[in-house]
């Protein structure tokens, strides 16, 4: 049910299965997974794991206490009540083993098909915090718009009960989506950025925003992929990176990675980008996942590469330089190489048009 069902009607991978029994009672279900030797998760869920399959009892729940977690469970005994705590209805379809047929009460097919996320029920779905983020990773990684309604509901709700954990979680497979421009239109339009740092993108921000992060899809080298969004995020945006990774938990190396980053000027020349690859290619910088920087360091040869200045430490100390005279000489020599980048760069650029 649910995810599996999911991705498999949309030809994806399927990777973990929840399979609902029914017909049977919570202690001859017990008996039955002890038997087959799984592993219970968590008793008073009703939930066993073998392999890869989550083997559950149709439940229901019911909001007794804030938080995400703050749920009591209870036996369901019919698919469409089980059915009606999903998040979305693309989530809430069930594939039924003995009919051998899709059922769906919400309208999920149709959901798939118009490529739509969209919520269950109006009460239950602002019971849980955690599905406005969910709407905005399931929106990068399905290439799907938040419903208008679902957008409203989600405006709605606090997030302020989540554990920075569960935020981050969240933020990362957006981070890994093939569609990060819906992951950045759900986050703005649910108002995510106005609940974790304050201040959602202006509008004109946020179009060249959603522009850059199109552009920027393809082409990334895969290692810099989970950093490319927020590197692109920060540069449209009044509130600075530090704020916004504290909002999100994000470990140290998100900090490390891009918290040095400088602002991408709109006509970068060729020495900020070879400056940017003082040390190795521009392909191991985050720099790497802007589509104009990227292309003017192939075009310059400091994609791959660090920049070449013509001279190695080791024959400036021949020539006597040592200590802060070799630094400061290693220095004049890089920045004569990038003006000279410069003005090769110009006057290419001036003799094509």
């Amino acid at each position: 049910m649910g995810g599996a069902v999911r991705d498999r009607l949309l030809g994806r991978a399927v990777k973990d299965v929840d399979l609902e029994v029914y017909g049977v009672d919570p202690e001859g279900f017990s008996e039955a997974m002890e038997r087959l030797g799984a592993q219970g998760v968590g008793k008073s869920f009703f939930v066993y794991k073998l392999g890869s399959l989550d083997i559950a009892l149709p439940r229901k729940e019911r909001k007794v206490a804030p938080g995400h977690q703050g749920f009591a469970v209870e036996p369901a005994y019919d698919e469409r009540e089980a059915s009606r705590r999903r998040d979305f209805t693309i989530n809430a379809l069930l594939y039924d083993l003995d009919e051998e047929k899709v059922l769906d009460y919400w309208g999920g097919l149709e959901d798939l098909e118009r490529k739509r996320l969209r919520h269950v029920d109006s009460v239950t779905f602002v019971e849980d915090s955690l599905r406005v983020l969910r709407g905005m990773q399931f929106s990068a990684r399905l290439g799907f718009r938040v419903d208008r309604e679902t957008c409203r509901l989600c405006r709605g709700i606090p997030l302020d009960d989540l554990p920075g954990s569960r935020i981050f979680s969240e933020f990362e497979k957006m981070f890994h989506g093939d569609w990060p421009q819906y992951g950045l239109y759900a986050l703005e339009s649910m108002g995510i950025s106005e609940k974790l740092w304050g201040r959602p993108l202006g509008h004109g921000a946020f179009l060249s925003a959603a522009r850059a992060v199109l552009r920027n899809r393809e082409g990334t080298p895969e290692e810099l992929r989970p950093f490319c969004f927020l590197a692109i995020y920060a540069q449209h945006s009044s509130v600075g990176i530090s704020r916004i990774l504290e909002a999100i938990d994000a470990p140290n190396r998100y900090h490390r990675l891009l918290e040095s980053l400088p602002r991408v000027p709109e006509d970068p020349n060729p020495s900020f980008v070879a400056n940017g690859a003082r040390k190795e290619g521009l392909r191991a910088s985050v720099l790497g996942c802007f589509a104009g920087l990227r292309a003017l360091a192939k075009e310059i040869g400091v994609w791959e590469n660090p920049l070449e200045i013509g001279v190695t430490p080791a024959v400036l100390m021949e020539r006597g330089f040592r200590g802060r005279a070799l630094g400061e000489e290693l220095e004049r020599i890089r920045r004569r190489r990038l003006a000279e980048l410069d003005t090769q760069w110009r006057k290419r650029k001036e003799s094509e048009g």
